[in-house]
């Protein structure tokens, strides 16, 4: 998609990564609700992550949605669905990175530990570094944690051929989730675009995913 928002923040992050200030931090005045770029955006939560800076967004340019993962959950729909719709963007942008803790355990691993089993927690302490204090109870909700595909990898290890595939394997579901919601439109003069992205944190770079591909 040439000469798009979404490649003017590429390009932005270039800047990020080589060390320039891309975000403006005082407080802008007032401003419409309908964000001025456009853009939604959605990222993981990690500490690490600063999508305002690696992008150069300003505030009231964006959407920005944010959970474990950067996952493009029911949730995540949700929003995307009102920030198109109801407040005008039209260019999605999906952030996943390198060194995700979402690399790091199954569903079943977690919920297994959290329910109370030793094992479980043995795995869970190994893999985090730290206590895991189960509260030994059952519960319905959430009933998904929507972690990564693949073979487990310790937490926070580098990067690898494999880890990269993972998050290239999650970030194509989540385009393909958006791309073939019935909500969503993908043609005409409403048509919205779908980009994704893995975030280097050892470096400050995004780099863009293909569409279609692998899923895992």
């Amino acid at each position: 998609m040439a000469g798009s928002v979404t490649d003017e923040l590429l390009a932005n992050n270039q800047d990020y990564a080589n060390g320039k200030a891309t975000h403006r931090s005082a407080y802008p005045g007032r401003q419409p609700i309908q964000p001025s770029r456009r853009v939604a955006v959605i990222a993981c939560m990690d500490a690490r992550l600063d999508v305002e800076d690696l992008l150069g967004l300003q505030t009231g340019e964006a959407h920005i949605i944010r959970n474990a993962g950067g996952v493009v959950t029911e949730d995540a729909i949700r929003c995307l669905l009102i920030s198109h719709h109801l407040l005008n963007t039209r260019e999605f942008i999906l952030v996943h990175h390198t060194r995700c803790g979402m690399l790091a355990f199954t569903d079943d691993l977690l919920k297994a530990g959290l329910e109370g089993d030793p094992a479980a927690s043995k795995l869970l302490c190994q893999a985090t570094g730290r206590d895991f204090v189960s509260p030994c109870k059952c519960s319905e909700s959430p009933a998904h944690f929507r972690a990564f595909r693949g073979a487990l990898e310790p937490l926070d290890a580098p990067r690898s051929g494999q880890s990269t595939e993972r998050l290239q394997w999650d970030v194509r579901r989540g385009m393909s989730a958006i791309l073939n919601h019935p909500w969503m439109p993908t043609s005409g003069p409403d048509a919205v675009s779908v980009r994704g992205f893995i975030y280097d944190v050892d470096t400050g770079k995004l780099e863009e995913v293909s569409y279609p591909g692998a899923i895992g």
